[in-house]
Parts: C-alpha cells; sequence; structure tokens
C-alpha cells in the first residue's frame, strides 16, 4: 500500500497542468497569435496556477524588457 500516496501525486501531477492549460483555453488565451511576452508569459503562468484559476487566481504578467541606450 505504500505506492498508492505515490500513485496520487504522480496522477495530480499529470492533471495539475492539463486544467490550467484548460482555464487557458476558456480565457481565449490560444485564439489570437502570440505577439509579445506579455502574452507567452500570461499563458505559462496561467497553466502553472493549475487549479488555483478556479478558485480565483487570475495571473497576468507584465513584461518589461531592457530598451537600448540612445
Amino acid at each position: 500500500m505504500e505506492a498508492e500516496p505515490m500513485r496520487v501525486a504522480s496522477l495530480a501531477l499529470i492533471l495539475w497542468p492539463i486544467v490550467g492549460a484548460v482555464a487557458a483555453g476558456r480565457r481565449k488565451y490560444y485564439t489570437a497569435p502570440v505577439e509579445n511576452c506579455d502574452q507567452v508569459a500570461t499563458i505559462a503562468v496561467t497553466i502553472l496556477a493549475g487549479p488555483l484559476n478556479y478558485l480565483g487566481m487570475n495571473p497576468k504578467i507584465d513584461c518589461r524588457t531592457p530598451q537600448p541606450g540612445k
């Protein structure tokens, strides 16, 4: 019976990003072409947040890249 917690943990590890990907899809993040760092980061964080998205978490990332000097 010691393998049971390992099985539950493995299942959770597999399902977590799937739930996050579904949440990103429901927010229509996949419908438009990715144009900037903000969109890529927001999609990635939403997937990593997994089921937390359905508990009210709505992660958004604002990328600020350094601009070249003049």
